[in-house]
């Protein structure tokens, strides 16, 4: 065989022994061999139908997942401000009580007074 013969073989996609060589299914599938124009347009609406829910569920997963971090951002917010409003309440109800114990010295006449320093140790030390 001289190298021209060969390179015709070549050419017709056929091999040695003159049998045509079948290319894979791979091959059909990317040069588009295996599906037809008529496979598309017996099928188009099919084809439309599955690529917009397909476009949709994917909208609504987007969707879900923006909510699910706004849920989250919220539920920290809500932790954060209910531990405020028990700071606070602790505060309005240790001054409620002051200003009760204040009431009942002066209503008594005890002569009492809140102290705003704690008080001083003493020791006795002898050096």
């Amino acid at each position: 065989m001289s190298l021209l013969s060969k390179k015709k073989d070549k050419k017709l996609n056929k091999t040695p022994n003159g049998k045509k060589k079948t290319p894979g299914w791979v091959a059909e599938l990317r040069y588009g061999q295996s599906i037809s124009i008529e496979f598309f347009r017996a099928n188009a609406w099919l084809i439309m139908v599955i690529v917009v829910v397909v476009i949709a569920l994917m909208g609504l997963r987007y969707k879900t997942r923006t909510r699910m971090e706004e849920i989250k951002k919220l539920t920290s917010e809500l932790q954060l401000a209910e531990s405020t409003m028990l700071d606070e309440k602790s505060k309005y109800m240790t001054l409620v009580r002051e200003t009760e114990m204040k009431k009942m010295v002066h209503d008594r006449g005890l002569h009492l007074e809140f102290q705003e320093q704690p008080p001083y140790i003493l020791s006795d030390s002898e050096n």
